[in-house]
């Protein structure tokens, strides 16, 4: 299993989809800097004061917002394109024909493979994480519980063991091609669904045209918990309950943080990956190559 991992890490390394990768974060990072200088010059807030401090700190959750709905992106992008053709494009290429009738069990082959995505995408998530938050910490004011940092980290980065075992499971079915397109539009579905719940409560709707809203935006979070685990994240990162009161928060739009993910979804979005990972490895284990 350790050497499937490690030539995973290898294989990525040399792939397009990883330098495509660092090349959009790069952009983005380069661009997030003259945005959050742009919104939180130090220079324009008195921090000698309670309201000082206060406008500061709001001017920090707004740039972290920014950063990391832009940042939920780039690192869906590395989660599912490392991993949409594990199965069906090293079948299509002879890769599979040539290596399992070694001695290597099929879970082993499957679970190492998993776990090379897997540590890569984590790998990744924590180095944009931690460049968002110094680039931030420099224009205006971050969280500095380390316990706080560490859980928000731990719920940003879940999202990497989700779509790499949705994305596994799926190319034990479909094509290359397809599985990519397929992954690519249950990720914007998820997404949709949380933007709908964000815009919902700012259109003034009747009673019931909201409540269908809500029920949609329920079920496209259900079929895939991506979005739903990065506002988590920020409700996390933001101590959102104890602030709730003293930053208005209902004003940021598309970058808020919406309804309020419960721990039982956290829940439903672990049983969710591990019923995928353990049906996409029977699928592996039984499937014809």
């Amino acid at each position: 299993m350790r050497i499937i991992w490690v030539m995973t890490w290898k294989e990525l390394l040399r792939k397009r989809v990883l330098l495509l990768t660092f090349l959009m974060t790069a952009v983005f990072l380069i661009g997030f800097w003259f945005i959050a200088g742009a919104i939180g010059d130090r220079g324009t807030i008195n921090a000698n004061n309670n309201e000082g401090l206060i406008q500061q700190y709001t001017t920090g959750m707004f740039i972290l917002m920014l950063g990391f709905f832009f940042a939920s992106f780039v690192l869906a992008f590395l989660a599912i394109f490392s991993s949409f053709s594990a199965i069906a494009g090293e079948a299509e290429q002879g890769v599979m024909q040539a290596m399992l009738p070694r001695p290597i069990p099929r879970w082993k082959w499957y679970t190492g493979r998993w776990l090379g995505y897997v540590s890569l995408g984590v790998f990744y998530a924590l180095i944009l994480y931690s460049l968002i938050l110094w680039i931030t910490d420099i224009h205006a004011a971050i969280p500095r519980d380390p316990v706080v940092l560490i859980q928000s980290f731990l719920l940003f980065a879940s999202v990497v063991p989700l779509l790499v075992t949705v994305s596994m499971f799926g190319s034990g079915y479909l094509s290359s091609v397809a599985n990519g397109v397929v992954m690519t539009m249950l990720y914007g579905a998820g997404w949709l669904g949380g933007m709908i719940g964000k815009i919902a409560g700012s259109l003034h709707l009747e009673p019931q045209p909201l409540q269908t809203l809500n029920n949609v935006s329920g079920v496209l979070q259900l079929i895939m918990p991506a979005d739903a685990l990065q506002r988590k994240m920020q409700v996390v990162l933001f101590s959102f309950e104890d602030i709730s009161g003293l930053i208005p928060m209902g004003d940021t739009g598309p970058f808020g943080i919406g309804e309020i993910p419960s721990t039982a979804f956290l829940v439903y979005s672990l049983l969710y990956t591990v019923l995928l990972f353990c049906l996409g490895l029977r699928r592996f284990v039984r499937k014809d190559l």
